[in-house]
């Protein structure tokens, strides 16, 4: 079996779920022709037709409404927004209508639309190329929001969202949409949603975190395992619904917790997490809940960029605070 990238792995999802499925199709800008500005679509066109992979205008907004409109119709529309912060047209669409659908309508309508969204920073891009805005999406109700950190789970997340009923917003770390590779069956089995994936099992604290600082987590994990702490890492992937009994029991086991994030401190979507550790957990917590995340500022371009994201290092040293507190 060949191993693929992340991208590679969005592809075979997309391909996979338009070849069995014939109400699917795809839209956005570039996505066609070109295959996508990260060539997320490539070979999509010629496969399936122009009127299944349809480039469209430049205009986010006539992309999220017309993505509505097929969804309602009984089409699966998955669109593409070339950088989630090309997205923020789109969510009048997204949160007025989407959204809201199911319960607008008492259920007899539903938008089971996805929109894929390349995020996050580290590949040097210029202005509003390189936001993490996950947390402005995970207070729309009605709304999943999705996040894959490895080629395997961006397969089968996608195929899951695509299958959803109800709308879901895709955000792929494009950090690492080529960094790794692994083996990837083609065998349209999808991951459940709504569901924490325990990467690591560890007693000494717990690390939550999603999408590309993934990676960070679990070079973190390896360090502080050379300093005798057992570290347990888990990947959020579904921040909603959040799968919070699988954060609360780990930290329950392990009495430290540790958020790690891209998008700003403030409002940050580990706000919420630990704050409902607080509410739900806090008799077995032996230090304060520590968040590593991006500061409160815009991305800075790229040569100060890594500085803004989290690194091995920051979480390390918060790991071992926590480990100091108690």
């Amino acid at each position: 079996m060949a191993q693929i990238t992340l991208i590679e792995a969005v592809t075979q999802a997309l391909a996979y779920e338009m070849r069995n499925d014939e109400s699917v199709v795809v839209l956005g800008e570039d996505v066609g022709v070109n295959g996508g500005v990260f060539r997320a679509t490539q070979g999509l066109q010629e496969q399936f037709g122009e009127e299944r992979v349809i480039d469209t205008p430049l205009d986010e907004g006539t992309i999220a409404g017309l993505t509505v409109g097929l969804a309602v119709q009984g089409m699966k529309p998955v669109a593409e927004a070339q950088f989630e912060g090309f997205i923020y047209p789109m969510m009048e669409h997204i949160a007025c209508h989407a959204a809201r659908m199911r319960n607008r309508t008492r259920g007899r309508m539903t938008v089971p639309a996805v929109w894929r969204a390349p995020w996050g920073g580290g590949i040097r891009a210029p202005e509003h190329h390189s936001e993490a805005n996950e947390h402005l999406f995970t207070n729309i109700p009605g709304l999943r929001v999705v996040m894959p950190s490895s080629p395997a789970r961006a397969y089968g997340l996608l195929l899951a969202a695509i299958r959803d009923p109800d709308p879901v917003i895709f955000f792929e770390p494009k950090r690492i949409y080529r960094q790794y590779k692994e083996e990837v069956p083609d065998d349209g089995e999808a991951l459940p949603l709504d569901v924490c994936f325990v990467l690591r099992d560890g007693t000494d604290v717990t690390l939550v975190t999603w999408g590309a600082q993934v990676k960070e987590c679990l070079e973190a994990a390896d360090e502080l395992a050379e300093k005798g702490i057992s570290a347990e890492v888990i990947d959020v992937a579904t921040l909603t619904p959040l799968d919070f009994d699988t954060i609360a029991e780990s930290v329950t086991k392990t009495g430290r917790c540790v958020i790690v994030h891209e998008a700003p401190k403030t409002a940050g979507f580990g706000a919420e997490i630990a704050a409902r550790l607080s509410e739900e957990c806090l008799y077995s917590l032996l230090a304060p809940v520590e968040r590593v995340t991006g500061f409160d500022t815009h991305i800075p371009l790229f040569r100060l960029e890594m500085k803004y994201l989290p690194s091995v290092e920051r979480i390390v040293e918060a790991a071992e605070r926590t480990l100091a507190a108690s």
